[in-house]
């Protein structure tokens, strides 16, 4: 008896101190400053595609707001209930409640149960620690007040339901129904309403995933006392208890597939639209990208697979970019096999270009000049250049001349460092940075991408965007459009074309790049689409037929794309086995299964431009005919005949030999015979026929040797 009536002195002597000492905080302090920048909760970021799907969510605090009005009456009765029910009655603190919890803690000996108010936990998440001091106490007290006089109670609850931690990462009442029902706020029922309600005042014990006997128990405490408030029946609690919890049980993961894709976002919204990492981490922005998250997950896949390495490279790293052509957006990307979240990011990194940079310092140039064209023939002849410089071709095979047309399908080394120094290395050095590739090299290396800093395989992709779009580059971009938390547009991507090549000489490099592809050294794999591009292999000095970097460099009039392969450090222990077929066969199975608005099946020829023709193939004639017959131009002559080419561009000469005596009688054509009148029957002749390709007025092999023979009725 006397030990109950000091715990009620006590706890009425302790209630009359806060009383007293609350009213007067309140006088003193009854304004006391709310910052309401702490009402501005942080909120997750939304990457989507250009439908509008979500790829990902970044985030600092895993939390989508949600108003009041898009929260169930059943749910936010819930909440009341369970936290404070008295929570439409009181100014910001309940005396009561606070009494009812100094009686339990001096019962107990603990601080068991804080009487907080939603208002004051409110308060306390925003603006103050988590420490249990009076002080601490009392400012959460003014603080709830303020926020009672400043805004209503659907606002108030609106906000802590927004607040509050529900574990396994996820802040607030949207986050927790979509990870625990996969369902919006919106279409919570009765019982998930309550089991949210459950959760909050101990996520760790009372999170279903963690215990679901506890978590159910909390739920059904939630139910009585709801029922016991009003808000529902008895036998609606009853019903509802009985009923086992059913979860959305997928495990939520992020997939790596997609880290090169959302730094890549984050560095962009930095750098072009001044939003730092952290703003986006909590601003709750939607951010609206190009990717194509099908390719993006399909080319992750395929880039782990080993067998598209040499053996033995299984550890090899890889690089890789797709952009849509006619708009620059980033399609796939990825920073390596085995990318980290702002590690090192490859499709940034400069390395060295071999001969995918041919076309861009040599051949693109050469062709912006007059008087040199696709059959323009160029010196294929082992020599030394100026500094002693003296290239050599990888086969070790020299022809003399050979087409630029030819010189670039089989990627001869020579001929490409002569034409360099032909047109000039200032010349190649402009058109360079028209390309956007910042190269300071000035030496006849560069006809074979030997570089000191190297290119990067996203630079590589926007400078072969050229060939592909008319002799226009575009600077590629990861984000289409930014949208606040409100829904306002606030950024968007503008067009930035600008104009490096004439319409005709990007079209003369497609279609010579288109035949690398065909026939030349991009042949590896199969493509079953359009598709041009060139290979490049660089050579590791230190061990014999090593390989620093190989890559592929690809495009049809839909997209264009680099795919580089090699070591982070190539060492004498790691550098690849093979060269630019591999990653020719990766490339073409990744961009195989592009869809369907991104294949092309055949080339559309731009109006403004004359196609090209293909080379010229001469004929070897091994059938040529030599008969005296009565006809022709005279009385008797010699009939030649033989088997043509079909293209009629290739012209024949025909020569008649005598002892050491080789005379041109006449150039046929379009016809595959020839008539040699005034005939003298009894001496014998012999006859030659000699095809020329009459765009490069290259000569081909002599045929076999006829010899004249007198018959009668020939024609």
């Amino acid at each position: 008896m006397i030990k109950k009536l000091i715990v009620a002195a006590s706890l009425i002597l302790t209630t009359f101190l806060f009383a007293l000492f609350g009213y007067m905080a309140i006088i003193l302090f009854g304004n006391y400053a709310i910052d309401e920048e702490k009402l501005v909760l942080n909120q997750a970021s939304t990457i989507v595609d250009e439908s509008g799907q979500p790829i990902s969510k970044i985030f600092l605090e895993n939390r989508e707001m949600v108003t009041i009005n898009q929260i169930p009456e059943h749910v936010q009765d819930a909440f009341v209930a369970v936290e404070d029910v008295r929570f439409y009655e009181h100014n910001g603190f309940d005396l009561r409640a606070i009494a009812r919890a100094l009686y339990r803690d001096i019962q107990s000996g603990s601080r068991a149960e804080g009487g907080s108010t939603i208002t004051q936990q409110l308060a306390k998440n925003l603006f103050l620690t988590n420490d249990k001091t009076f002080l601490r106490k009392t400012k959460e007290v003014l603080i709830a007040m303020n926020l009672e006089r400043r805004y209503s109670k659907d606002e108030l609850l609106g906000l802590y339901v927004n607040t509050i931690y529900f574990g396994h990462g996820k802040y607030g009442i949207q986050a927790a129904s979509q990870h625990f029902f996969n369902k919006n706020v919106e279409d919570l029922n009765l019982e998930e309403g309550a089991l949210l309600a459950a959760i909050p005042k101990a996520p760790n014990q009372y999170s279903p995933f963690v215990d679901q006997e506890k978590s159910e128990q909390r739920r059904n405490l939630v139910l009585s006392l709801m029922s016991k408030s009003g808000y529902i029946t008895a036998e609606e609690a009853t019903r509802l208890q009985g009923k086992i919890i059913t979860l959305y049980a997928e495990e939520e993961r992020e997939d790596e597939a997609f880290y090169t894709y959302l730094d890549m976002v984050l560095k962009e919204a930095s750098e072009k639209y001044h939003l730092s990492q952290e703003e986006i981490l909590t601003g709750g922005y939607k951010i609206v990208t190009p990717i194509e998250k099908n390719l993006q997950q399909h080319s992750f896949q395929l880039l782990q697979d080993d067998s598209y390495f040499p053996l033995g490279n299984e550890d090899a790293e890889a690089a890789f970019v797709l952009i849509d052509n006619e708009t620059g957006g980033v399609l796939a990307v990825h920073g390596g096999r085995q990318y980290v979240r702002l590690g090192l990011n490859r499709v940034t990194v400069p390395r060295q270009p071999g001969s995918v940079l041919k076309p861009l310092a040599v051949f693109a140039p050469a062709l912006e000049k007059a008087n040199i064209d696709p059959y323009t023939l160029l010196n294929d002849e082992l020599q030394v250049f100026h500094d002693d410089y003296q290239p050599r071709n990888a086969n070790g095979i020299y022809s003399g001349q050979i087409t630029m047309y030819d010189a670039l399908k089989n990627s001869t080394n020579v001929p490409a460092v002569w034409l360099l120094n032909e047109i000039g290395i200032q010349h190649s050095a402009q058109y360079l940075t028209k390309f956007g590739l910042e190269i300071d090299d000035r030496h006849l290396g560069v006809a074979l991408g030997g570089l000191e800093k190297g290119v990067s395989p996203l630079d590589l992709t926007a400078a072969y965007r050229s060939f592909a779009s008319n002799g226009k580059r575009v600077e590629p971009f990861f984000i289409k459009e930014i949208y606040d938390q409100h829904g306002q547009l606030i950024a968007e991507h503008k067009e930035n074309e600008t104009k490096v090549l004439s319409e005709q000489t990007a079209w003369n490099m497609t279609r010579m790049l288109e035949s690398v592809v065909t026939d030349g050294t991009g042949k590896a794999g199969i493509s079953h689409y359009s598709l041009a591009g060139k290979t490049g292999t660089t050579s590791f000095e230190k061990v014999e037929n090593a390989t620093r970097d190989a890559w592929f460099v690809g495009y049809n009039q839909q997209i264009v794309g680099s795919l580089w392969m090699g070591y982070d450090r190539t060492t004498e222990e790691h550098f690849l086995n093979g060269g630019s077929e591999y990653p020719t066969k990766l490339f073409k199975d990744i961009v195989n299964k592009v869809p369907d608005y991104y294949k092309q099946f055949a080339w559309d020829i731009p109006n403004e431009v004359e196609d090209l023709q293909p080379p010229v193939e001469l004929p070897l004639i091994e059938d040529l005919v030599a008969v005296q017959s009565f006809g022709g131009e005279g009385l008797l002559s010699i009939q030649l005949k033989w088997t043509p080419s079909d293209d009629r561009r290739v012209h024949y000469q025909v020569y008649e030999l005598n002892g050491q005596e080789r005379t041109l009688l006449a150039t046929v054509i379009g016809m595959d015979y020839f008539y040699q009148p005034k005939l003298n029957i009894f001496s014998e002749h012999q006859y030659e026929v000699v095809p020329v390709d009459t765009v490069t007025q290259k000569v081909g092999a002599p045929s076999n040797l006829a010899v004249s023979s007198f018959r009668f009725g020939l024609h």
